[in-house]
């Protein structure tokens, strides 16, 4: 586990959910040099193998933004990176950065951080009270329908406005972004070519759409930045007669997970 303490206050952090996104389908397509943008910097090339904190978004993400995020899928204990202050915490370690505060986003705005949401799926939408609970934690918050699951060109739209936003950001302040890509959410039939309904395959698909344009978005950040890329939970495809997530099924607890600093 890397010293946490080192990170904050001294570099940029991004975390970028890629939401639904399955830990088999992520680790084959790296396998098959099919997500080139993240396997070149993926340590090792590799995802790492966890298990989601939720069995959907709204639950993984807050858990996420408490600072739990997805826990390696081995015996632990396992050192977390972020923890509020907790009494009795078994997870926090010396290398953990602490808090003062119920969520992360709010704990890194005391540290001196700009806090800001890039939303996909509905639950960052700011359209409905629950819709708003998570885009709350955050200083600034953005959705469009143009960042949602039903455009093809979500995440493309997406980095448009992150530019925007690091483009505005004072060079003495640091950032803290959540970035939700709903690209792998259903529906994702449209990324593979003659494909009528969602699959592993057409969800493969939307994830090499991803790694296409993740180059740009990582252009674009400032130097030095602190990465997490993970999915927040998986889904089924009709495994053992399962579609969706929000089960306790393998295919949805499982997921990949990888941290780099860009510098």
């Amino acid at each position: 586990m890397r010293d946490m303490n080192a990170i904050i206050g001294g570099h940029d952090v991004l975390l970028v959910t890629l939401d639904t996104l399955r830990y088999d389908v992520a680790a084959e397509q790296a396998a098959a040099g099919a997500t080139p943008t993240l396997a070149g910097l993926l340590p090792g090339g590799r995802w790492e193998k966890r298990h989601t904190p939720g069995s959907f978004t709204y639950a993984a993400h807050a858990a996420m933004l408490a600072g739990f995020l997805p826990t390696p899928a081995e015996p632990g204990p396992h050192p977390r990176l972020f923890a509020a202050a907790f009494p009795g915490s078994e997870t926090t370690a010396a290398g953990t950065w602490q808090f003062d505060a119920a969520d992360l986003p709010t704990g890194l705005a005391q540290a001196g951080y700009h806090t800001v949401c890039v939303g996909g799926v509905g639950f960052f939408n700011n359209r409905t009270a629950l819709g708003s609970a998570l885009p709350s934690l955050f200083a600034e918050s953005h959705w469009e329908p143009e960042f949602g699951v039903t455009d093809p060109a979500c995440l493309e739209n997406q980095i448009v406005r992150i530019g925007q936003i690091i483009a505005r950001q004072p060079a003495d302040r640091r950032l803290f972004l959540l970035l939700n890509v709903a690209a792998l959410h259903q529906p994702n039939h449209f990324y593979l070519d003659g494909a009528t309904g969602d699959s592993p395959a057409s969800h493969a698909a939307a994830l090499r759409y991803v790694d296409r344009h993740l180059g740009r978005l990582f252009a674009l950040l400032r130097r030095p930045t602190f990465v997490i890329v993970c999915s927040d939970h998986g889904t089924a495809y009709g495994e053992d007669g399962h579609v969706g997530h929000r089960i306790g099924h393998e295919t949805v607890w499982t997921v990949p997970y990888g941290e780099f600093v860009l510098t």
